[in-house]
């Protein structure tokens, strides 16, 4: 996990918007696949459709491209929609990473010790 970082977004719907967000993160689905550097994009819903979770996983070079480049057209309708109610970030990010993440009150997990394949 040395060049990944994993974020993982805890989210709240705002009464009424689910539908509406389930069309909006299709389109963002749509442009985050289309990122090299992307290894994992899933969207996770309650069974009471009240909370979801969003798990992200991005060689380390990618994070700060998909946050300025793929996810802003989309930021503000998004954020409309949903109230962040958590993030944690798994791995090393750097300062520029930190910079993006930290406005969504981001929790640092760094690694000490495990493996993935």
């Amino acid at each position: 996990m040395e060049n990944e970082i994993i974020s993982i977004f805890s989210l709240a719907f705002n009464e009424g918007k689910l539908p509406a967000f389930k069309q909006l993160v299709a389109k963002i689905v749509t442009e985050t696949h289309k990122e090299p550097g992307t290894l994992a994009y899933i969207y996770s819903i309650s069974e009471d459709e009240k909370t979801a979770h969003i798990v992200e996983r991005y060689r380390t070079e990618a994070l700060v491209s998909h946050v300025e480049e793929t996810f802003s057209p989309f930021a503000e309708e998004f954020l409309s929609l949903v109230k962040i109610t958590g993030l944690n970030v798994y791995g090393k990010p750097d300062a520029a990473i930190k910079a993006k993440l930290d406005p969504f009150g981001a929790v640092y997990m760094t690694p000490f010790d495990g493996f993935t394949r």
